[in-house]
């Protein structure tokens, strides 16, 4: 006999923030998932989705004076799902001040591993929560932008943000 998997009951909102729409995804634990809307995105097939702007709320607060720049980091319980290597980078990812950037190698020295810039660069690129874990604070060695899962436009406008340089933005 086959056993299906547990389904786990995820809660999610959308809200227009001034880099677009933004999509939250919550467990009972914490945030899952923060992702531009634009982006496609794949859910788990064992995730039962329930809309519900409760549960979202604090993170709809929190994102909404960020981007007014009255807020310079986040309170929020994560509920973060990769490989060990993967929790690592992102955890490295928040001990990076708002308003500074490290290079991918940077950040792979500070998780142990120098030689691995490339993982550093995967691991950034599955990062579930966007902004929250600032992976937009990771550019290249040669100050270049490097990739990001919002576009660049998006990357540039949050680093210009935090570095004073983009007026703060009304969350519409």
């Amino acid at each position: 006999m086959v056993q299906l998997p547990a389904m786990e009951t995820i809660y999610y909102s959308a809200v227009q923030s001034p880099v677009g729409p933004l999509r939250i995804y919550c467990s009972e634990k914490g945030l899952v998932r923060l992702e531009f809307a634009e982006g496609r995105s794949r859910m788990p097939k064992k995730w039962r989705l329930v809309k519900l702007a409760e549960k979202t709320e604090e993170i709809t607060r929190q994102l909404d004076k960020y981007f007014h720049g009255s807020r310079t980091a986040f309170d929020l319980p994560l509920d973060l799902r990769g490989t060990e290597f993967q929790r690592r980078v992102w955890k490295a990812l928040q001990r990076i001040p708002y308003g500074q950037t490290r290079s991918y190698a940077e950040v792979a020295r500070q998780v142990g591993s120098p030689r691995a810039f490339r993982a550093v660069g995967q691991a950034n690129n599955r990062n579930p929560v966007a902004i929250i874990v600032p992976c937009h604070r990771v550019v290249a060695a040669a100050g270049g932008l490097g990739g990001y899962g919002g576009g660049l436009p998006t990357k540039q406008f949050l680093l210009n943000l935090e570095s004073g340089r983009q007026a703060a933005a009304a969350a519409t």
